[in-house]
């Protein structure tokens, strides 16, 4: 484990962009270290490596932002309990690891929609944001929602405060769009 740790922090460092990473540290991205890896590049690491559950784990623990992405991209599905997504949700660093979190793994899970309501109702902003986020990614990819599902989705979109953090209201917006798009088809 430790070695393949190891190899992807090699890649990373080969990677690395020295203008994005020091933009990142001075707009007080709270990471330990940033290599400033575009997220395409990291797919690419990612796809080098075999998802697995420790390796993930471990890329997680690390207070470095390509390592927490790269955990999102390399966790098996069937490893991921429900019980570790509570965990991971409340130490997601930034707004930028809740979006990959939510598009690369919490979406895909085949608990998400309930997770996802969970989520939303929560008072703690990561888990409101990553709770939207799955549901938006789900209505982008076709999912359907009952009555019920809807009418508790709109109660959750009217109380979001209108002083809540930007990544939230964006894709609160971005969730009442695609709704009354689909209203109007």
């Amino acid at each position: 484990m430790t070695s393949t740790i190891k190899d992807i922090k090699k890649e990373l460092r080969a990677a690395m962009n020295g203008v994005a990473s020091a933009r990142m540290r001075e707009a007080g991205a709270p990471y330990k270290l940033i290599f400033g890896v575009e997220l395409p590049r990291l797919q690419e690491i990612s796809r080098e490596f075999t998802p697995n559950h420790q390796l993930a784990q471990a890329l997680w623990n690390e207070n470095i932002r390509e390592s927490k992405i790269l955990a999102t991209l390399l966790m098996p599905l069937d490893h991921f309990y429900p019980e570790v997504a509570d965990i991971w949700v409340d130490e997601i660093p930034s707004a930028e690891v809740a979006q990959v979190a939510s598009m690369n793994l919490f979406s895909r899970l085949p608990y998400a929609p309930s997770m996802a309501f969970e989520w939303m109702a929560s008072e703690k902003e990561m888990r409101q944001l990553c709770g939207f986020l799955i549901v938006a990614r789900l209505l982008q990819q076709g999912a359907e929602f009952n009555e019920f599902s809807l009418h508790e989705l709109r109660d959750q979109i009217e109380s979001v405060p209108t002083d809540a953090p930007l990544a939230l209201r964006k894709v609160v917006m971005n969730i009442e769009n695609m709704l009354s798009e689909g209203e109007n088809e």
